[in-house]
């Protein structure tokens, strides 16, 4: 046989498994009767605790998955266990958790999608799982390296998702003329949740969640499962339940010798505008504090991420010290600086251990302090997190 019929006969060999394959996995799809696809800029992964929660209250057998802080599979049971990934992140992984759902007998599944790269995210929703409900939280000016580089161009992004003959959710209001686009060219339904509904979250609601959470989540949340006739009361009860993501928003406070140290966790939002709102609720929560620490865990891949927030921090109510962790700092830095933040309020620790960081925080911190961690809550963003955790208790922050 010459090396031409070899390779023939290896191409054919392997587009006849693929066919096979995906035919499988259609099969596969076709056994869970609801798939609800969550996608969007800020809280994907809460979201999808929520739905599913939502729906496991109302009795319907749900699984889920979300890849936020840690990417987590979620059982009919509430259960939860890390998604094993034997090298980086790659959106066929989906293909297991059809299978898992499918081996659970789920009624539904909910996925946070993992795709940034705008075809990534047509191939995950058309290919890989077709969902019945498509939701998109919100259209942020995040990962504009990938989506960019304006924020219409997120949204368009995030609308290859949208499916065939399907419904959309999304409570995003600024870019909401491009998801109304992509679903009539799809022939999908669209659920707007406006302002009037998220309005209608009452403190009371709120309440029973331990943890930060926002409010668009929760009426976007409740609005899916409504859809699939889970009753209000029903979902709500369920969703205080949950545990949160490992990224959600808490606050640790602590007594360290006398100095009075408020950590809050704010790695998980990394878009300016997110960063600034929840840096101005924990102003609110700690108004009398004397020390003021802003923490920036930057990422030497996320060069646009730590430009956008050194632009834009200068705007934002000034904290007293600025400390810069994580890799390439000096972006984040020289951004800062040209923006108007007086360089000697910059307190560089890359490449510092943990144990370096927290001493750095207990020197600044005067009698009482903020420190609140932005930008990235991966690498030793968790690390930090962890480290206030375990030395603190833990405050839900409202």
């Amino acid at each position: 046989m010459t090396a031409a019929a070899v390779l023939f006969t290896i191409l054919t060999l392997l587009v006849v498994g693929g066919a096979i394959e995906a035919m499988r996995h259609r099969r596969r799809l076709d056994q869970i009767p609801v798939r609800i696809h969550v996608n969007g800029t800020r809280g994907k992964s809460s979201v999808t605790r929520l739905i599913a929660a939502g729906l496991r209250a109302g009795g319907i057998r749900t699984c889920a998955k979300t890849t936020g802080t840690l990417p987590r599979m979620i059982l009919p049971d509430g259960s939860e266990y890390p998604v094993f990934r034997p090298s980086r992140a790659n959106v066929i992984e989906q293909l297991r958790i059809v299978d898992t759902a499918v081996d659970f007998q789920a009624e539904t599944l909910v996925l946070e999608c993992m795709a940034l790269i705008p075809y990534l995210q047509w191939l995950s929703e058309a290919k890989l799982v077709r969902a019945t409900h498509a939701v998109i939280t919100n259209a942020r000016a995040d990962h504009l390296e990938v989506m960019g580089p304006t924020e219409f161009d997120v949204a368009a992004a995030l609308a290859g998702m949208v499916p065939v003959k399907g419904k959309l959710f999304t409570a995003e209001q600024r870019q909401l003329e491009v998801f109304s686009h992509a679903a009539k060219d799809r022939g999908t339904e669209l659920v707007p949740i406006g302002e009037d509904e998220i309005e209608k979250i009452t403190p009371l609601d709120m309440a029973g969640f331990r943890y930060l959470e926002h409010a668009e989540n929760v009426a976007l949340a409740l609005r899916v499962c409504e859809d699939l006739r889970v009753a209000r009361a029903t979902a709500l009860a369920g969703m205080w339940t949950t545990p949160p993501d490992p990224g959600a928003m808490f606050a640790y406070e602590m007594d360290f010798f006398g100095r009075e140290i408020n950590f809050v966790n704010g790695f998980a939002a990394n878009d300016p505008e997110s960063t600034e709102r929840i840096w101005r609720m924990a102003l609110e929560r700690y108004p009398d504090v004397e020390k003021r620490i802003a923490i920036f865990n930057c990422r030497v891949d996320r060069p646009d991420r730590s430009q956008q927030l050194g632009r834009s921090v200068a705007d934002w109510p000034a904290a007293d010290h600025y400390v810069l962790i994580g890799g390439g700092t000096y972006i984040f830095a020289r951004a800062a600086a040209k923006a108007g933040i007086a360089p000697l309020k910059m307190v560089f620790a890359e490449e510092r251990t943990i144990e370096s960081i927290f001493e750095i925080i207990v020197e600044l911190s005067g009698k009482s302090s903020l420190a609140m961690g932005m930008a990235n809550i991966g690498g030793i963003g968790l690390d930090v997190v962890r480290y206030f955790a375990n030395r603190s208790s833990l405050k839900s922050l409202k």
